[in-house]
């Protein structure tokens, strides 16, 4: 078992030909997902920054999978596609596939399902079962094309919650941008029902993401789960957008893109 591998090693066995359709390194690549990957509010107000996407993004101080992969010597320059959209949802993931698809991709990053969850209330949430059907066909539509997809978890919007209660500034955004109401509404609160609203809405992320886990299991060998990697991270409100203290600013896409594309490459693998 090979615990560590050189970054070039690691893109040779990240890309290695699993079909006709597969390259050893990709010449396209595309991201899908949601705002997080769109770059909302990561270089202006209330726009899409897809310069600034941890994914596919081409702002140096970012350095994306993208920038990362060029850097490898990938034949992808100029082919980082992005088609993330503020706003959605897992339902919106297999029309973002096709695109990917018609497109040519031949790596795939996806990070969906915080939109899932940040919801009005809690019941409008998608339920789990929904959730992996929608991932599930997203994946069936990529699999035929021998595409190789990195599977990002959903951030702990619960640590968001913790991070950012105190602070007067992420409140009054909060409550003005009606932003993931279902878990940052009524912030300050330390009533019983709020505390339990709060970690249900986080076990039901947590069980998004073992979907998430499940269903690149099943897509097989050419896709890898960051391992909760996402989920995990300790971010902090200097990494969050100052416009909506909700999306990740451009150290936040930069936290994102290290943690993720380390999570990508550098796993164990078999020899």
């Amino acid at each position: 078992m090979i615990k560590k591998i050189t970054p070039v090693l690691a893109a040779t066995v990240l890309f290695v030909p699993t079909g006709a359709h597969a390259r050893t390194t990709p010449a396209v690549m595309a991201a899908l997902g949601d705002s997080i990957s769109a770059g909302f509010n990561a270089c202006g107000w209330y726009v899409a920054c897809t310069s600034r996407s941890w994914s596919a993004g081409d702002f140096p101080s970012v350095n994306s999978h993208y920038l990362r992969l060029l850097a490898m010597g990938s034949e992808i320059k100029g082919h980082n596609l992005n088609f993330a959209v503020p706003g959605a949802t897992s339902a919106d993931l297999s029309g973002q596939a096709r695109q990917a698809a018609r497109a040519g991709a031949g790596y795939v990053t996806v990070l969906i399902g915080a939109q899932d969850a940040c919801v009005g209330s809690e019941k409008e949430m998608t339920p789990v079962r929904t959730f992996r059907r929608n991932i599930d066909e997203a994946f069936d539509v990529l699999r035929p094309t021998g595409a190789r997809v990195f599977v990002a978890s959903i951030p702990d919007v619960k640590r968001l919650w913790r991070v950012g209660k105190d602070n007067g500034w992420a409140r009054l955004f909060w409550g003005v941008g009606h932003i993931c109401p279902s878990m940052l509404a009524a912030p300050k609160s330390t009533a019983k029902k709020d505390e339990a609203r709060r970690d249900r809405v986080r076990e039901r992320v947590m069980d998004y993401n073992e979907q998430l886990r499940q269903a690149c299991e099943t897509y097989g060998p050419a896709c890898r789960y960051d391992g909760g990697a996402v989920f995990s991270y300790p971010f902090t409100l200097k990494q969050v957008s100052g416009w909506d203290y909700f999306h990740p600013n451009a150290d936040g896409q930069k936290a994102l893109a290290k943690i993720t594309f380390d999570a990508n490459v550098f796993s164990d693998v078999e020899p």
